[in-house]
C-alpha cells in the first residue's frame, strides 16, 4: 500500500489504507473519476530492476497498490478485485508517460508504469492491509439474442440468423480477450413475448441484446416498434451509415427500421433476420461496443 499527498511524486509505503468512493483517503489521486487507485505488479517491477540496477522501492513508479501473482496488464476494464466486502473495479490498463517530468524515466529513459500498470474505481470500500489477498474476477458480458420468426418458433424451418450471430458474438469477444455468456430465444413475431423478453434482460443487467427479424415494413415487422418505448437513449448514427452503406449497393437494405440504443446499462441492437445482412451489422456494431461501454459506464479516454 503506498500514497502520496501531492500529485508528481513518489508514494510511500503505509501498512494500511482506507478506500472510499472517491478513493484512497488522504492520496492525491483520489476524486471522482474513474483513475481513483493505481496498481502495479511486483512482477513489472522485478523487469525494471536490471535496468536501474538497483533495489525499487514500492511506490516509485507512484502506484497506489504493488501486486503479486497474477499480471495486471492482461486484464480488461469492468474487469474487478475484490478483498472481502471490497470491490475494486478495472477502469484503465496503462497510461500516457511523462517522460522527462518522471523521476525514473529521467533516471533510465524508461518506465513500466505506462505500460503495465493499471488503474481502478471503488465500487465498494473498506481498510485494505499490506498482505491482504485480491481476488481476481474477470467481467462475463451477458448478451441475449432473441430470433423473431413465425414459422422459425414453429418449427417449420431452422433459424439461421440467430446462431450465427452467436456464433459471430463468440469470435468477437474471443478476440479482445473477453468472456461471453449467451442465451438465444426464438419467438413468433408478437409484441408481448417480445416485451417481456426484453424487460427480462434489461431487468436481468444483461450488457448486449440483440433482436433478429421484424425490421421490415410489412404487418408483423414490430421489432422496432416493440424497443423503442423502452429505450432511454437511441443511437441512430450506427444503423444510418449501415443502411446507406450497404443501401448505396442494394437499394432495399434502406427499407430496413433497424434501430440501436440503451437501456439502463443495456445496448440494444434490432438486426434484419437474413443471415448476409446480420454479418454485415455486426461487422460495424462490434466496432464501436468496447467504446460505448466505457461511455455507458462512465470512463472518460480523453
Amino acid at each position: 500500500m503506498n500514497i502520496s499527498g501531492k500529485k508528481g511524486t513518489i508514494k510511500v509505503p503505509v501498512d494500511k489504507i482506507t478506500l472510499t468512493h472517491e478513493g484512497i483517503k488522504g492520496d492525491a489521486h483520489a476524486g471522482m473519476w474513474h483513475r481513483q487507485i493505481s496498481l502495479l505488479g511486483k512482477e513489472s517491477l522485478d523487469k525494471m530492476g536490471p535496468t536501474i540496477r538497483r533495489d525499487l522501492t514500492y511506490g516509485e513508479f507512484a502506484e497506489n497498490i504493488t501486486t503479486e501473482g497474477f499480471l495486471l496488464y492482461q486484464m480488461k476494464p469492468f474487469d474487478r478485485l475484490v478483498s472481502g466486502n471490497i470491490i475494486l473495479e478495472v477502469t484503465q490498463i496503462g497510461k500516457k508517460c511523462h517522460g522527462k517530468n518522471c523521476a525514473i524515466f529521467k533516471e533510465t529513459g524508461d518506465c513500466v508504469m505506462p505500460k503495465e500498470g493499471i488503474f481502478c474505481r471503488v465500487i465498494d470500500g473498506g481498510e485494505l492491509r499490506a498482505g491482504d489477498l485480491l481476488e481476481y474476477n474477470p467481467k462475463v458480458m451477458r448478451m441475449h439474442i432473441i430470433t423473431l420468426s413465425d414459422r422459425a418458433s414453429l418449427g417449420i424451418y431452422e433459424d439461421k440468423s440467430g446462431p450465427l450471430l452467436k456464433e459471430l458474438s463468440e469470435v468477437f469477444f474471443s478476440g479482445i480477450g473477453r468472456q461471453v455468456v449467451i442465451e438465444n430465444s426464438v419467438i413468433p413475431d408478437n409484441e408481448e413475448q417480445l416485451k417481456a423478453l426484453l424487460q427480462g434482460s434489461i431487468d436481468n443487467n444483461d450488457d448486449i441484446i440483440f433482436t433478429t427479424g421484424g425490421t421490415g415494413i410489412g404487418p408483423r415487422d414490430i421489432t422496432p416498434d416493440v424497443i423503442k418505448p423502452l429505450l432511454d437513449k437511441e443511437i441512430p448514427g450506427i444503423m444510418e451509415m449501415i443502411r446507406v452503406k450497404y443501401g448505396m449497393q442494394f437499394p432495399n437494405a434502406l427499407v430496413s427500421r433497424s434501430i440501436a440504443g440503451i437501456a439502463g446499462k443495456t445496448l440494444i441492437y434490432a438486426l434484419p433476420g437474413n443471415p448476409k445482412a446480420v454479418k454485415e451489422y455486426t461487422d460495424e456494431i462490434f466496432k464501436t461496443v468496447e467504446h460505448s461501454f466505457r461511455m455507458l459506464y462512465n470512463i472518460d479516454e480523453h
